[in-house]
């Protein structure tokens, strides 16, 4: 098995299970990931989803054994990957739902693309991060060039992905790559409370927050005051603003069901 699905609660668990390969993403994981993801989304009593990797790696990108045995046909290798892995990539940033990463250990190539990409991003504090492509003549996959310049700036993300420098977990949340660094023994602890308290948003206003801080970039001041206005007013037009303000007004904590 080379994936593992869990839920706790409101809380899904998804860990890579290749832990003898470093969780390096080959076909089967690939495809198990996409469902995994499918799964927790499609999931109603699933209200925040946690990603991390068994062992002591986080995720050693794609499976470069499996690209060396492919020879010629290595490129179509490396499409088929994509496919399921940008699915489900996407279906992560896009859901309703919260993601929390648990970085657990090194995350290079794809798995610094899937690492970095929680909205909570806790890393323990043996995680190292590194591009790695152009140490083996590839260029980016699974959005890590989309997300670096977005976290840490172009300057940084050409260090990372030029340069292919590692990072430590300490250098990681300086520059902003992730959301907090904890002793390794506290990590899943840690991470599964940061899933806890956004499994109690309302995720509605979760997903709305989520779009305009990922759109933010692409968009001038006066078109995205307008995305403001009306994320604003489809959230009030809910059931879960009518709880928070009544929660508000009555000193006590917001039960939301959307």
């Amino acid at each position: 098995m080379c994936l593992d699905l869990k839920r706790t609660d409101a809380i899904a668990t998804i860990t890579l299970s290749r832990p003898d390969r470093g969780n390096a993403i080959n076909i089967e994981l690939a495809d198990a990931l996409l469902a995994a993801v499918t799964a927790c989304e499609t999931d109603a009593a699933v209200r925040a989803v946690v990603l991390t990797g068994a062992g002591a790696l986080f995720c050693a990108g794609g499976d470069i054994d499996a690209f060396a045995q492919a020879g010629s046909e290595a490129s179509g290798l490396m499409q088929r990957l994509t496919g399921p892995v940008h699915a489900a990539e996407v279906r992560l940033a896009r859901m309703r739902k919260p993601l929390v990463t648990a970085i657990n250990g090194a995350a290079a190539g794809a798995g610094l693309g899937l690492a970095v990409m929680g909205d909570v991003a806790i890393a323990a504090a043996s995680a190292t991060f590194v591009g790695a492509y152009s140490a083996i003549g590839l260029s980016p996959d699974v959005g890590v060039s989309w997300w670096l310049p977005r976290l840490i700036g172009l300057r940084q993300a050409q260090r990372l992905l030029l340069l292919g420098d590692r990072i430590d977990a300490v250098e990681a949340e300086r520059i902003g790559l992730v959301t907090r660094v904890v002793p390794d023994d506290l990590l899943m602890a840690t991470a599964m409370a940061a899933a806890g308290r956004l499994a109690h948003l309302s995720l509605p206003a979760f997903q709305r927050t989520r779009a305009l801080l990922l759109e933010a970039p692409m968009t001038g001041l006066e078109p995205h005051l307008e995305l403001e206005v009306q994320a604003l007013t489809a959230c009030a037009e809910g059931p879960d603003a009518a709880e928070g303000i009544a929660a508000f007004q009555e000193k006590r904590q917001a039960c939301f069901q959307a």
